[in-house]
């Protein structure tokens, strides 16, 4: 009668933790670069708000946010109005969404 051995070996083992290993290891890595490109946009449109302020007010002779003549430039989009005194007034982190901080993005987003 022949003994059946069953089970794995040592080295099946160390090669199966080590196969796990690898690809936790690049699922965290693809996970840190998925964070480090988000960072590096945010950080990207913040440089670009001048551009963007410049922009929109060689198009539209205002400043986004503060425009109260956006549902116009913006055809077609319903766009939150300002004020149209030149600054760019509230809270950005207003929990109402009609601060013109807030608006700003916005009026930047609609008006390309």
């Amino acid at each position: 009668m022949k003994k059946t051995q069953t089970g794995f070996t040592l080295i099946e083992l160390a090669i199966v933790l080590v196969i796990i290993g690898l690809l936790l290891g690049g699922v965290l890595k693809g996970q840190e670069l998925i964070n480090s490109a988000k960072v590096k946009n945010i950080v990207s449109d913040f440089k670009n708000t001048q551009v963007y302020i410049y922009g929109y007010q060689d198009k539209y002779k205002s400043v986004p946010g503060d425009d109260h003549a956006a549902n116009t430039h913006v055809a077609g989009q319903n766009a939150a109005v300002g004020t149209q005194n030149g600054v760019i007034e509230g809270n950005w982190l207003a929990p109402a969404n009609n601060a013109e901080a807030c608006v700003f993005w916005q009026h930047v987003r609609l008006a390309d």
